[in-house]
C-alpha cells in the first residue's frame, strides 16, 4: 500500500499461509497479534510509536470530519466504521459473546448511528463527523482492539476451522450493527460465508489496513489542497467544525 503499513502486506499474506494449519496456530496467532499491533494506537498492545499513532497524533479537530472528495468519506467516519466492524465480528462472531458498544458508548461519543455507516450518504457521513466526540470514539477503538487481542490468544487450531454461526449473524442485525439498506445488510451473506480464520484475516486486519491507507493519503491531501467537497464559490471551508 502506497500510504501506510510498508511490509503489512506481505505479512498478511503470510498469515493467510499458516491461519487454518494446526501443526502452526501459535506461530499463526503470534503473527495476527503483531500484524493488529501496527493498526491500533500503540496504546492497545502497550508497544512502541507506531504509524497509526502518527497519523491521529498531530490531527486536529476539524480534520477529522474532511471529505476530501466525492469519492472519499471522512477520517472521523473511518475510525467509526472500521471499530464498530471489529467489535461486532469480533465480540460476537468469533468471541460468541456480545459487542462492547452499547447505549452508554453512544451517548459517551454522541453517535447518532449504531451501525457501520457502510449505507451512509455524504451528508449522513458529514453529520457524524461533525457530531462523534472522537476522544471517546478512540477510546472506544482502544477498547475494540485490546478485547481482540485477548480473544485471539485463546483461540485454539479447530476454533479457527470453526464457522461463523447464524445466530451471532441475527444478533448483529437485531442488536443495529447492520440495517436491512442493501449497502449494509450485505455484511451478513459476506461475513456468514467465512469462518473464524476467515474473519481474522479481513474485518481486525486487511480491512483496517485498505481503510488506514485511505487516511493517511487523505491526510496529505487536506494538509496540500485549499479545496475539499462540498466548498462553495467564495467561501471558506465549510465542512470544517
Amino acid at each position: 500500500m502506497k500510504y501506510f503499513g510498508e511490509g503489512l502486506s506481505d505479512a498478511h499474506k503470510a498469515l493467510n499461509k499458516i491461519i487454518r494449519k494446526e501443526d502452526e496456530i501459535e506461530q499463526a496467532k503470534a503473527l495476527f497479534l503483531n500484524l493488529h499491533r501496527e493498526l491500533h494506537l500503540s496504546e492497545v498492545s502497550e508497544g512502541v510509536e507506531n504509524e497509526v499513532d502518527r497519523l491521529l497524533g498531530d490531527l486536529k479537530a476539524d480534520e477529522y470530519a474532511i471529505m476530501p472528495t466525492g469519492k472519499d468519506e471522512t477520517i472521523a467516519w473511518v475510525l467509526w466504521h472500521i471499530a464498530r466492524i471489529e467489535d461486532l465480528t469480533m465480540g460476537i462472531l468469533v468471541g460468541g459473546g456480545n459487542q462492547l458498544f452499547d447505549d452508554g458508548w453512544k451517548q459517551r461519543m454522541n453517535s447518532p448511528i449504531t451501525d457501520t455507516g457502510n449505507s451512509l450518504s455524504d451528508g449522513e457521513i458529514m453529520d457524524l463527523s461533525r457530531k462523534i466526540n472522537v476522544t471517546e470514539l478512540l477510546h472506544y477503538r482502544n477498547e475494540v482492539g485490546i478485547r481482540t487481542r485477548n480473544i485471539v490468544k485463546n483461540l485454539s487450531s479447530a476454533d479457527m476451522r470453526t464457522k461463523v454461526p447464524s445466530s451471532g449473524l441475527d444478533k448483529i442485525l437485531s442488536e443495529g450493527g447492520v440495517t436491512k439498506q442493501e449497502d449494509s445488510v450485505w455484511l451478513l451473506d459476506f461475513w456468514g460465508k467465512k469462518d473464524v480464520a476467515g474473519i481474522l484475516l479481513m474485518p481486525p486486519t486487511r480491512h483496517i489496513m485498505l481503510h488506514l491507507n485511505d487516511c493517511c493519503k487523505w491526510k496529505e491531501y487536506i494538509r496540500t489542497k485549499k479545496r475539499y467537497h462540498g466548498m462553495s464559490d467564495g467561501s471558506n471551508q465549510e465542512l470544517l467544525l
